[in-house]
C-alpha cells in the first residue's frame, strides 16, 4: 500500500472495497480511494490515529460515514479494531 497504491482508473471496475491498512496507516492508498469511483468502502483499523486521519482524507473525497464498529478481538489487550463503513 505504500509502494504502490491502486489508481483510480485500475479501481473503476470496483463497486466495493475493504481497506485494511498496516497500524501505521496508509495514506497515500487513502487518497488513492478518495480519488477513485468506488461507491462502498469498508475501512478496518487497529490504530485510532491514523484511522482518523485516514477518514478525513476519505470524508474530504466525497466519502460519508454510514456506520462504525468497535471489535474487541483481542480479549487480553486493550486494543480495539474499529471497521468503519463508508460510502459515497
Amino acid at each position: 500500500m505504500f509502494r504502490s497504491p491502486l489508481r483510480p482508473k485500475e479501481l473503476a471496475a470496483y463497486d466495493a472495497a475493504v481497506f485494511d491498512p498496516p497500524r501505521a496507516g496508509a495514506s497515500a492508498k487513502a487518497k488513492e480511494l478518495a480519488a477513485s469511483s468506488v461507491k462502498k468502502l469498508v475501512a478496518i483499523s487497529c490504530n485510532p490515529g491514523t484511522s482518523a486521519r485516514e477518514l478525513r482524507i476519505l470524508a474530504d473525497g466525497g466519502y460519508r460515514i454510514t456506520r462504525v464498529v468497535p471489535i474487541d478481538q483481542f480479549l487480553f489487550s486493550p486494543h480495539i479494531e474499529v471497521v468503519t463503513h463508508l460510502e459515497r
